[in-house]
């Protein structure tokens, strides 16, 4: 392949010097350029072989586990889908801890819920999904962790993220308290800012200002979204998860997960419900 599908320009190699072919304006460099200038040049050489392709999503979800998704945002997300928005999943942790099962090996459940992951994900329509593979019960707010998501909110650049509240009261799983947290501190201020891990530039992922930040599970409940006509979605993906569908308490999925999205309703005009707390990022 050549190297102009890239939009790269070949480089050459030479002992004591070496030039960038660029039609007839090439530039050469010897023992004897100086060093600030070599450095530049050096600099401008890294980022444009080392491009980040960008793919622009609509929304991007950011999960703590695979199936958190599902009961928090299917039937959002399907509406998305449905009005040809790209959808984009992001999930943090591999799940492995997830079970009551004690001959379950973690290393087959972690193989398992990336399989249930991926069909749920093809049920609602998600172009794609992306295992982070941190372990369960593991996530910790490291300037690691929160680069990767800043990383992928460049490479995206999505309208929307959607993810766990990290200030649900009491009683609510570590990772989720820590994905809220740290997606937040990524969508801003980190990915706004390009001098928040300016190397991230010499890979061409400029800034990107997300305008819209969805939570769910949150206690103080700001927006309501109409899944009325997508409940079927929803709860098709959620059965995806069967390893984790069989811990439940109920053997009425469908009723339980019904009375919840009705109850998410209250006070509107449509019948069901997701429900979240919303904010709208305008500076």
């Amino acid at each position: 392949m050549g190297y102009a599908q890239y939009g790269c320009t070949k480089t050459t190699f030479h002992r004591g010097e070496h030039s960038v072919a660029k039609g007839r304006n090439q530039k050469k460099f010897t023992a004897e350029t100086q060093r600030p200038q070599r450095k530049q040049y050096l600099k401008s050489l890294r980022r444009r072989f080392m491009v980040t392709k960008t793919v622009d999503a609509d929304v991007m979800v950011i999960s703590p586990h695979p199936d958190d998704a599902e009961f928090g945002v299917a039937g959002t997300v399907a509406r998305w889908t449905r009005e040809a928005k790209r959808v984009v999943y992001v999930i943090c942790t591999s799940g492995e801890k997830g079970t009551s099962d004690r001959t379950l090996k973690p290393e087959r459940l972690a193989e398992i819920r990336q399989l249930e992951q991926q069909a749920a994900a093809k049920v609602l329509g998600v172009s794609d999904v992306i295992f982070l593979g941190y372990p369960d019960q593991g996530l910790e707010d490291t300037s690691g962790f929160r680069k990767q998501i800043v990383r992928l909110i460049r490479t995206y650049r999505p309208t929307i993220v959607a993810t766990a509240d990290p200030y649900r009261r009491y009683i609510w799983h570590r990772d989720h308290r820590i994905t809220g947290e740290v997606v937040l501190d990524a969508v801003y201020p980190f990915a706004r800012d390009h001098l928040a891990y300016p190397d991230l530039l010499d890979e061409g992922l400029e800034p990107h200002k997300v305008q819209e930040l969805l939570f769910w599970g949150a206690d103080d409940v700001n927006y309501r979204s109409d899944i009325t006509d997508t409940f079927n979605l929803k709860l098709t993906a959620l059965l995806c998860h069967e390893s984790q569908v069989k811990e439940f308490r109920t053997h009425d999925v469908e009723g339980w997960l019904w009375e919840r999205c009705e109850a998410m309703a209250e006070g509107e005009n449509f019948k069901l419900a997701e429900a979240f707390h919303r904010v709208e990022i305008t500076w």
